[in-house]
């Protein structure tokens, strides 16, 4: 009774498990399941753009030791740089650390199609894993290869013609520079560079493994690729970063000497003064690390202090125009050329610079010095009593020379001067003379000097 009460009870029970059993597929030993991604290792991708300063060497070296120290299997180098501003014993040091990496390092140039990787940051390709372009990118003007301990920097046939020239994407996998086998299409987006990345071997034999099967919703298998992490740099390198780039340091150094001036000018230290110092130390900061020409930075200081004489005169004169030449030339010339990049400032950068200056010196910092100037001049009191000429015509404003320089004069209506005329200084407002003739000085309610006593 007992079995058979046994065989009632679990007899049901294995007819339904067979009947599970034929009515769901049969998944082999290592078939695709549902997640099978998240079992792969992670990639990191660090994108690196604009020049190669300390701030992005230093961001490469820490991110080859942070994925490493998390476990990641691989990690890509997002290039879009035009040169290095670095020495050669930086760039040693960086690629001694790819080349000596713990984990796959791959360098990708994109996501643009006029991406380039320009300089001795070119040669990353010849010290990484697994190497690929955006088919339209360029790579090339590496210069002298740069020997390293233990490793050798490889480019394959085409180093020569990368010394001092470029090549694009078609030219640089004919050549064998890249070490990633693509269609002509190369490789478009970072997701195409991770499945392109699956099965490569390395050298000491460890083969990637970025990409597993999985099964969708519909039960369809599909490949999916592993996870991947992307960096970039911190607020604080991003910014020093971007200071270094040529156009910003410009800009920076320019702007915060013309606060400057405008604080020196209105006997103060106020938010302009702060902020333009600010600018100003960001600015020599960003020209010390790019390769700036002395001269020309020189050239611009001597021209702002060319457009402050003027601007205490009240009067564009011979100095604003020396100034504005001078300041022409030292941005034109302000930075040396990189190997493939002339680093010359954009069209837009110098009429933003150009124009800025001018409307600065010429219209608005007169404007407003004389706004500010309620009282007379502080330093010029000395000024009042003396004798001068008249320029041209002063009725009731015009132009009047006091020893060598030149001043906006203002006069009594009832007293106008003619050009050539004597006269003499009786108070100053802002950067504006109150003057009168030297003799018949007016004598009525309107009159400005004091009266002998």
């Amino acid at each position: 009774m007992r079995r058979l009460a046994i065989t009632l009870l679990v007899g049901p029970l294995v007819g339904l498990a067979g009947l599970s059993l034929l009515s769901s597929p049969v998944r082999a030993q290592g078939a695709p399941t549902a997640d099978a991604a998240a079992d792969l290792a992670p990639v990191d991708v660090l994108q690196v753009s604009g020049l190669f300063d300390e701030v992005t060497v230093q961001s490469i070296e820490d991110a080859i030791d942070s994925s490493t120290a998390k476990g990641s299997q691989a990690l890509i180098l997002q290039l879009n740089t035009g040169g290095a501003v670095v020495d050669t014993a930086t760039m040693r040091q960086l690629l001694q650390k790819v080349a000596d990496a713990k984990i796959a390092i791959g360098i990708w140039v994109g996501p643009s199609r006029d991406a380039r990787a320009y300089g001795t940051p070119a040669q990353l390709f010849g010290v990484a894993d697994v190497t690929a372009m955006v088919a339209g990118s360029r790579i090339g003007h590496t210069g002298d290869l740069i020997t390293l301990d233990g490793a050798t920097v490889d480019l394959g046939a085409g180093v020569d013609t990368l010394r001092n020239g470029s090549m694009s994407f078609g030219e640089a996998r004919r050549t064998g520079v890249l070490k990633l086998d693509t269609t002509d299409e190369g490789v478009p987006t970072v997701r195409s560079m991770v499945l392109a990345m699956d099965g490569v071997q390395l050298q000491d034999g460890t083969v990637l493994n970025t990409v597993a099967e999985e099964l969708n919703d519909k039960g369809q298998t599909q490949k999916v690729a592993t996870l991947v992490r992307f960096s970039g740099l911190g607020l604080i390198e991003e910014m020093f970063h971007t200071v270094a780039s040529p156009p910003m340091a410009y800009l920076f150094l320019v702007i915060g000497l013309c606060l400057l001036i405008f604080e020196f000018f209105t006997a103060g230290v106020g938010v302009a003064g702060v902020v333009g110092a600010v600018l100003t130390v960001l600015g020599c900061y960003g020209l010390a690390a790019l390769p700036t020409r002395p001269v020309a930075v020189a050239l611009l200081i001597v021209a702002l202090i060319a457009f402050a004489i003027d601007v205490q005169v009240g009067i564009p004169r011979l100095w604003t125009g020396v100034g504005t030449a001078l300041f022409v030339l030292g941005s034109w010339f302000l930075y040396s050329p990189l190997p493939g990049n002339d680093l010359r400032l954009g069209w837009l950068t110098l009429f933003v610079g150009i124009s800025g200056v001018l409307l600065t010196f010429v219209v608005g910092m007169p404007s407003m010095v004389r706004t500010r100037f309620a009282t007379p001049t502080i330093g010029r009191d000395w000024m009042i009593g003396s004798i001068g000429l008249a320029v041209g015509a002063i009725d009731p404003e015009g132009v009047a020379q006091v020893g060598e320089a030149k001043w906006r004069a203002r006069t009594n209506r009832a007293t106008p001067l003619a050009a050539g005329a004597e006269l003499r200084v009786i108070a100053i407002d802002g950067v504006t003379l109150e003057v009168e003739p030297v003799e018949g000085a007016a004598r009525d309610y309107r009159e400005r000097r004091p009266k002998d006593e």
